[in-house]
């Protein structure tokens, strides 16, 4: 079962496809279905990724396949063998294995994330980075660059690239991706507190925000960090 805002950008998405062959950007979605944010057609995506409906495909901007719809058991269309070949997700880790590096994973990099005061920052995926396959584990997996210095006693900096896997699901104390009032986007510990949901910083010079559990939303846990001097 489809949310209503599920169903419009699943029909969205084919629409445009079937007119020009490739899949609308973040903004066309974003217009479309009258969003203010990139974060909640990112979401939306996620949502029909997961009830295989909708697929990212491997090493390609703007490159959404339709894998079925609303009532439809197969996909609406097939390509040559060789073709969808080429991109089957090995590993489940989002992106296909690097040819000329076999032991690298390249993962979608999907913009800048608040270490501090949260802002938006999945933004249409035009970016990957090469991860060694030891990093990561089974799910699949996004990288975010954090911009900020509120996790730095936790060892993450301002222009580090954290690796977090995608799901819903922490732990108190995890460092976990959180879509504030389906607007905000920030990286921050989890704990839980009662009936509210608190997102600490590790700064002391930050303040603990509180939230409603119906605020705050786990887009994915921090598995890993890549660091360039």
């Amino acid at each position: 079962m489809l949310t209503r805002k599920q169903h419009e950008l699943l029909m969205f998405i084919n629409q445009h496809l079937e007119e020009t062959g490739f899949s609308p950007s973040f903004d066309e979605m974003k217009a479309a279905l009258d969003l203010k944010s990139k974060s909640g057609i990112h979401r939306l995506i996620t949502a029909l990724e997961e009830r295989g409906f909708l697929r990212r495909r491997a090493h390609r901007a703007r490159a959404l396949e339709i894998m079925r719809l609303p009532g439809s058991a197969v996909p609406p269309r097939m390509e040559a063998p060789e073709s969808s070949a080429q991109n089957v997700v090995q590993g489940n880790f989002g992106r296909s294995p690097r040819q000329d590096k076999p032991n690298a994973i390249t993962l979608p990099l999907f913009g800048r994330i608040a270490a501090g005061s949260p802002i938006e920052a999945l933004r249409d995926q035009g970016q990957g980075i090469d991860v060694p396959m030891s990093m990561l584990s089974a799910g699949e997996h996004y990288a975010l660059e954090v911009a900020g210095d509120s996790m730095i006693e936790a060892g993450i900096l301002d222009g580090d690239t954290v690796l977090i896997r995608r799901g819903d699901a922490a732990e108190n104390g995890d460092i976990v991706v959180a879509l504030v009032d389906e607007n905000e986007v920030t990286l921050k510990r989890l704990r839980r507190r009662g009936n509210s949901i608190a997102l600490e910083p590790a700064n002391r010079n930050h303040e603990i925000r509180i939230f409603g559990p119906d605020r705050v939303q786990v887009q994915g846990k921090l598995i890993g960090l890549i660091r360039n001097y």
